[in-house]
């Protein structure tokens, strides 16, 4: 995924790193290196980690790599993208999203 504000997460680092964050929402795109609406989703996601830093944790989950995680959280097709705040699942969606849409699903919208 593009962007520098992008994180990867994966089933070494998802607890601390989602989970655990105390700095507001955390938007977690669940996708797969062969996926094409992933490739559409992805400078959207890498646009909001650039505009919303500091406001919105923004990182990707490989699903192919953290096969555990997409089980846990219930994601069966990619892209899904899913809110935490505060350890929470606050919201989710499944499919190509606009800007706008996952910006309310942060509630910065």
């Amino acid at each position: 995924m593009a962007g520098k504000n992008v994180h990867t997460f994966d089933e070494t680092n998802f607890e601390l790193e989602v989970l655990q964050h105390k700095g507001g929402p955390v938007l977690v795109d669940f996708s797969a290196t062969w996926c094409g609406p992933c490739k559409l989703l992805s400078p959207i996601v890498a646009k909001l980690a650039d505009q919303y830093e500091g406001k919105l944790k923004v990182g990707e989950v490989d699903v192919d790599v953290a096969p555990k995680l997409a089980a846990k959280y219930g994601v069966m097709s990619v892209p899904t993208v899913i809110v935490f705040e505060d350890g929470e699942r606050k919201a989710s969606h499944t499919g190509v999203a606009k800007e706008a849409q996952l910006l309310k699903m942060t509630g910065l919208g």
